[in-house]
């Protein structure tokens, strides 16, 4: 019997509407695509392979000797006519950028001390050392969402958020988007279209974290909006990507606020967690975690400190979810497992989709789980608010999976978030569909905790 022919027997279906299996979610009809025409411009700092690095000057020298020698000025100039020609309309601070690459190539000691350089060559020479990226020119999935800082003009009844998405692009490389939007309560929502320009930041160690690689201060100096903002690897750690940024608003005892977000560092050959901070989505703070429970992936922290702690959830064995704790933010050691596999749909692994979220009842978590042919869908739990060690129960059915209409991508068969928003007793669910592209669904809190056991 041909697929299509199939049809599902009777005591099938009569089970499947015992367990309530219909569709609870309001689907929106936005969807985010990656977009090749989005482009930044990063470090291009091209080196020799073994045995030569041994044997050759650096390769950044042999360049720069080689544009040093350029006396031509009619040369000097036809490249920099060809470069903006190709270039300069999809960067708005494009002669800014190529010029702090000169003065980065003079803190290396590529360019000799007396070398005198002449502006328009300092430009050249630059542009040689930087190329343009399109950060989201194959995906663009596994969102996250916060509350914006700026509620202001925002019709009652409505929320302003900020979302942050991952972007794929050449080498499978993986980036840090932005976009900003409002959400209605239900289904209806609208995100911002993006600035046809992006940002590379400025990049300074932070020296008071003993000098990790990783330990850094990212400044977006230019932007005009937070979509021109591109968080893209910059430390070897990172240097096949930046992954699954889960977002959360972090509130201190006090009351203030900021944000804070854990992604998983991708080196191409071992991962690590790393977390940023930002209070103005401008200037952020990305550095290493620490301890014994930070080189696994998919950790997201809860909102506040929990019994004076800070509490995070994460998948140490690769197939549960655990509890993490610790009295600094940058270094846990205290993990116990808490919730396991237990359905079929998730037997496989299950995993957090971003940071606990305080409702009256306790902490809602949506979980991801994968079953049979590693298809993966989205169900919840609920831990009680004193000690989330504690589970209260959690939806006996999935409440959201791929359909034969909504799962071929890069990855099939996969939906995936990395973060939600709720406002009231309203939840929005932005999720990664197949590893290719961005959706969203609304739904009730009340109607998710009615499914649990």
């Amino acid at each position: 019997m041909a697929d299509a022919d199939y049809q599902k027997p009777d005591s099938l279906a009569a089970a499947d509407q015992k367990l309530g299996d219909t569709d609870i979610w309001t689907h929106s009809d936005l969807v985010l695509s990656p977009d090749a025409k989005r482009t930044v411009l990063r470090p291009f700092l091209p080196e020799y392979p073994e045995p030569y690095s041994g044997e050759y000057e650096p390769r950044l020298h042999v360049i720069v000797e080689r544009l040093l020698g350029l006396h031509d000025d009619n040369l000097v100039e036809r490249g920099i006519y060809r470069m903006t020609e190709l270039i300069g309309a999809r960067h708005r601070n494009m002669e800014k950028i190529l010029l702090r690459s000169f003065d980065d190539l003079v803190q290396k000691g590529a360019v000799p001390a007396d070398a005198r350089v002449d502006d328009r060559r300092k430009l050249l020479i630059g542009a040689f050392f930087n190329e343009e990226y399109s950060f989201e020119a194959a995906a663009l999935f596994n969102p996250s969402i916060v509350r914006h800082w700026d509620q202001s003009n925002v019709p009652e009844g409505s929320v302003r958020f900020l979302l942050s998405l991952r972007g794929i692009g050449e080498g499978h490389v993986s980036s840090v988007t932005f976009r900003t939007g409002i959400w209605n309560g239900d289904g209806d929502i609208v995100v911002d279209a993006p600035s046809t320009y992006a940002e590379p930041p400025t990049i300074e160690p932070l020296k008071e974290k003993g000098g990790d690689e990783a330990s850094l201060c990212l400044t977006f100096e230019d932007i005009e909006d937070i979509s021109e903002a591109v968080l893209f690897p910059m430390a070897p750690s990172q240097r096949q990507g930046i992954e699954d940024l889960r977002l959360v608003q972090f509130q201190e005892d006090d009351g203030a606020t900021h944000y804070v977000g854990t992604y998983t560092a991708f080196s191409g050959s071992a991962i690590r967690q790393e977390i940023l901070s930002t209070e103005d989505f401008r200037t952020f703070r990305m550095q290493a975690l620490e301890g014994e429970f930070a080189q696994n992936k998919g950790m997201a922290l809860f909102p506040r400190r929990v019994d004076g702690r800070y509490t995070m959830l994460g998948r140490l064995d690769n197939e549960s979810i655990f509890l993490m704790r610790s009295d600094q933010l940058y270094c846990w050691d205290e993990a116990e497992r808490i919730v396991m596999p237990h359905y079929p749909w998730e037997f496989v692994q299950i995993g957090n989709c971003g940071s606990p979220i305080e409702i009256d009842e306790g902490w809602l978590v949506m979980i991801h789980g994968v079953g049979m042919v590693r298809n993966y869908s989205i169900s919840a739990c609920l831990l009680d608010k004193k000690d989330p060690s504690k589970l209260l129960g959690r939806t006996r059915r999935p409440l959201l999976r791929s359909a034969p209409d909504h799962r071929d991508g890069y990855v099939p068969n996969v939906v995936y978030s990395c973060g939600s928003l709720v406002m009231g007793r309203k939840l929005l669910l932005p999720y990664g569909v197949a590893d290719n592209y961005a959706s969203f669904s609304a739904t009730d809190i009340d109607t998710i905790l009615s499914m649990m056991d």
